[in-house]
């Protein structure tokens, strides 16, 4: 419509001409706005993978691109430490399979998770990878920070224009009523690999805070369930002293009737059973707020029932400091994350640097000239004129561009010393959780084998005595103390084992197979 404008009033064999002409104009617009405009072929020569979703895949599985939904859950296999080292400015890799980590399917849970009732803490795990907000969240800006890096490295849009004069430009060919100019800035091309690269790496390093947080949530819900398992054990306790002080207290009352113990007895076991009672109390308020909690971790509403297990078998397995550490070095998230922002900052030196490579516009203009004018020998009238032509940018401001690479380089170092703290503090974690497990696992096999055994004997001989008015009645309530305390702190010990063993795969960075001797299974919901 607005060529037929421009040449109203042409003739019909010039406004044929200008036809195509503008035919031609727009043909070379989208040339230059084409894809393969792109150094796409540079990036793939240079070994970094194409992460367009027209190109290779690159090592990622077509049934891995599709979107996320809430019942689904990706797991994207971990970058190593050394892997992110090798991956450096001059050490890219040809494979594009080894430079991006493979997306694979590991859990599709299709239910709600009102239908679905977990029988053991590690489909507790699975449903929390499935279902956790924060996951869901982390994954998805992971799949944005992959999408980044599929224009990074395009050429910006071309720009057209045109122009039509209210009065006409009077030329010797003839009146001059409008232009078209397209033009298409490019970059300089190193930059733009540069820049794709550091993308790149940004987005490895975002996959891998997405894999330190499924640990880290996790450890969050094995240590919630074992918390659970504690307190419900306390809870048992309690209940059991309970029953045990009641008949101790119908004794002194017929003690103090046949005139062989003091009120006081019954006053004294009156009081311990009224702290019991006040426990109890607490420890069902913890036990609510816990399954809440676990809940949270869950993506569930906070009253949904949580079974608790009967009993835990625990062990401390056969591991050592050195062996942990090493793990955590090769297999960590945080610290691949780290290395691979390392990696990130290199190249973003690399853009820097690059800034002051100048930037080239290349343009053609089309000029729409009416046959007005008689005929000439000199000039072909109505015939439209072309133009081409380059602009290139000139980078004077030498102290803006210094400027640009001493940040860069500041970055640079910065990461490098993150990466140093990083593994310091992973290295002190697991020391400190292997040692918290150590003394854990020994102090609950001392109450189990000595301490308690020991207690309750002293316990059911003071009791017999009791009754025959050999002992104290006080002297029974301190055993039955005793007793209480050394069973709360005998769970309370199992269940530091199994959290600290809970955070050391965690902190090692790989699902470590669990010490227990069994599956851990829960009992049937109450209803």
């Amino acid at each position: 419509m607005v060529r037929s404008l421009l040449c109203a009033n042409a003739p019909f064999g010039a406004r044929r001409l200008r036809v195509r002409s503008c035919a031609a104009l727009l043909a070379l617009c989208a040339v230059l706005s084409a894809p393969g405009c792109a150094h796409r072929p540079h990036l793939q020569s240079s070994g970094l993978p194409d992460p367009s979703p027209d190109a290779s895949t690159g090592g990622v599985e077509p049934a891995a691109q599709a979107p996320l939904s809430p019942n689904s859950f990706d797991v994207v296999r971990p970058v190593t430490w050394r892997q992110a080292e090798d991956r450096g400015v001059e050490r890219i890799p040809a494979d594009a399979e080894a430079a991006q980590p493979r997306l694979e399917p590991a859990l599709r849970l299709a239910v709600p998770f009102d239908n679905v009732s977990p029988q053991s803490v590690e489909e507790l795990v699975l449903l929390a990878e499935a279902q956790n907000p924060r996951l869901i969240a982390l994954r998805r800006e992971a799949d944005a920070a992959q999408a980044k890096t599929g224009y990074a490295d395009k050429l910006p849009d071309p720009t057209i224009g045109a122009n039509v004069f209210a009065a006409p430009i009077e030329t010797a060919a003839g009146a001059q009523t409008a232009n078209m100019t397209v033009m298409q800035k490019i970059p300089w091309l190193g930059r733009l690999d540069a820049k794709t690269r550091q993308m790149w790496f940004e987005s490895l390093a975002v996959i891998q805070v997405y894999q330190a947080e499924r640990l880290k949530v996790a450890a969050d819900v094995r240590a919630a369930w074992y918390r659970l398992y504690v307190l419900q054990r306390q809870v048992e306790v309690n209940e059991a002293l309970q029953s045990l002080l009641e008949p101790l207290i119908r004794v002194a009352n017929g003690r103090v009737a046949a005139g062989r113990a003091s009120q006081g007895d019954v006053l004294l076991g009156t009081l311990q059973l009224s702290r019991l009672s006040e426990q109890l109390l607490t420890l069902r308020q913890q036990l609510a707020s816990d399954k809440a909690e676990l809940n949270r971790l869950l993506g569930r509403p906070a009253e949904f029932p949580i079974s608790v297990a009967s009993r835990i078998d625990v062990a401390l397995p056969d591991w050592s400091h050195e062996q942990l550490r090493q793990l955590a070095i090769e297999q960590q998230p945080d610290i691949a994350a780290a290395a691979l922002r390392v990696q990130a900052s290199r190249w973003g030196m690399e853009v820097a640097r690059l800034e002051r490579r100048p930037e080239v516009s290349i343009g053609a203009s089309w000029y729409a000239i009416n046959d007005n004018r008689p005929a000439a020998n000199i000039v072909d009238v109505g015939r439209d004129a072309w133009s081409v032509g380059m602009q290139v940018s000139v980078p004077l401001w030498r102290q803006k561009y210094d400027a640009m690479e001493r940040e860069a380089a500041s970055r640079h170092l910065a990461t490098h010393a993150t990466v140093e703290d990083v593994v310091n503090r992973y290295d002190a974690l697991l020391r400190d959780l292997w040692e918290q497990a150590r003394a854990a696992s020994e102090t609950s096999q001392l109450y189990r084998s000595t301490i308690l055994p020991q207690a309750e004997q002293t316990l059911k001989a003071d009791q017999e005595s009791y009754s025959t008015g050999a002992v104290e009645f006080d002297r029974v309530m301190r055993d039955l103390q005793n007793v209480l305390t050394l069973r709360l702190e005998y769970h309370r010990a199992e269940g530091r084992l199994a959290i600290a063993l809970a955070r050391i795969r965690q902190a090692v960075g790989v699902d470590l197979a669990s010490p227990s001797s069994g599956p851990e299974r829960l009992p049937a919901p109450d209803p």
